[in-house]
């Protein structure tokens, strides 16, 4: 017996977790996600895990909903050359991606932005610095 597994394509893996990244920065759920394009939350889990490809017009409803420009899904998605300054830059913005991914970098991302005072946010900062240095000599 042969499975036929077909493994999701790269750039509907990117795309949909562009959507998840995207959607946990608003805070909004799958299921409002869901209600918003009349579609269930397990659709929208399968978009994000790119299991089911996202359709062109409901792309471009899920980009109205979460307020980005269409192209957003898109962008450091696999093989794309249009990135200036090449790998490095990418790799960089992957980094931000990997942490706004995560659930501790999108809580103190939220955390931060509410801290108005710029001194304020440059001690965090220092802090954050220091506390890194200190986890490598450990």
């Amino acid at each position: 017996m042969i499975e036929n597994k077909k493994k999701p394509n790269p750039i509907d893996i990117h795309v949909g977790s562009r959507i998840r990244l995207r959607r946990t920065m608003l805070g909004m759920s799958q299921e409002k996600l869901g209600e918003s394009l009349g579609i269930t939350f397990q659709q929208i889990q399968k978009y994000e895990k790119g299991t089911n490809r996202v359709g062109a017009s409901r792309l471009q409803n899920i980009s109205s909903i979460l307020n980005v420009p269409v192209s957003f899904f898109f962008e450091d998605a696999p093989g794309d050359q249009s990135t200036p300054g090449g790998m490095a830059e990418a790799s960089s913005s992957n980094y931000v991606v990997d942490f706004l991914s995560s659930a501790e970098g999108l809580q103190l991302n939220r955390a931060f932005v509410k801290i108005s005072d710029p001194k304020v946010r440059r001690r965090v900062v220092d802090l954050v610095k220091a506390l890194a240095a200190d986890a490598d000599v450990e």
